[in-house]
């Protein structure tokens, strides 16, 4: 499971490698392809699909690519916004247009969206040097000026860049990315929310995919094999009430 965010393979045709920068790749027919240690495509956070779901129609958005990343890969999603947000103010009042970087610390000055902004945008601005569509660029197209992708993680952690962001990711002791991938593997075959009960059996299942390099299969063994897929909510129910009574109600 660690390759959806470090692979150094894609799959591609002519069309989407010509998108991507990637030589040599002829026909309408798909294919793997090897990347090099220092591609940018490497992983899920390279992919077209990835970055132009997490931007607008005409331009990025760290906000929503910090947000994907908070959510989907670290399990600690922001909480909703405030409604009557300002629009993102793309000129200075001299009519000079801002950068990315410019225009978001502008629209954190508002103490309202600072709170939010300052856990997604360092992690957004690390993919910043994809544009809405996934291409990847080194200027900012309105200033052309270079792009700083410099950010950092929840926790204080720098970040040069997109390759940094991935290699923490992969790297973290937490495992917050094996985690979340479990906890949404787990909310999908249960067909229900999970709560606190679940748990132990989330960091159970980690554990134990952890011995075999957290392969998928080793997730998804641990997942149908768990009481908690195997039993109804009705059976753990009265589990949980008979554990209870043996020890005292305690």
């Amino acid at each position: 499971m660690i390759e959806l965010l470090n692979a150094k393979y894609t799959f591609v045709n002519e069309r989407l490698a010509k998108h991507y920068g990637i030589p040599g790749v002829y026909g309408s027919e798909f294919r793997r392809v090897s990347l090099s240690d220092d591609s940018p495509r490497r992983g899920l956070l390279g992919k077209g699909s990835i970055l132009t779901l997490t931007s607008y129609a005409t331009r990025t958005s760290p906000v929503l690519r910090g947000k994907y990343i908070l959510d989907n890969l670290l399990g600690t999603p922001p909480p909703p916004p405030p409604p009557n947000i300002p629009a993102l103010a793309e000129k200075a009042g001299d009519g000079k247009a801002l950068s990315m970087r410019e225009a978001m610390a502008r629209h954190r000055a508002n103490p309202v969206c600072a709170s939010c902004h300052a856990r997604m945008d360092p992690l957004g601005f690390a993919m910043e040097n994809f544009n809405d569509v996934g291409q990847y660029r080194t200027n900012d197209p309105d200033t052309q000026t270079p792009i700083d992708a410099s950010g950092q993680l929840p926790d204080g952690t720098p970040l040069k860049g997109l390759e940094d962001l991935r290699r923490q990711l992969v790297a973290r002791p937490d495992h917050q990315f094996m985690q979340t991938f479990t906890e949404n593997l787990l909310t999908f075959a249960l067909g229900r929310s999970l709560d606190y009960h679940d748990m132990p059996t989330v960091r159970r299942i980690v554990r134990q995919a952890a011995a075999d390099d957290y392969r998928f299969k080793s997730i998804v063994l641990g997942v149908v094999t768990s009481d908690a897929f195997r039993k109804r909510e009705g059976d753990r129910d009265r589990t949980l009430q008979t554990a209870s009574l043996a020890t005292g109600g305690q």
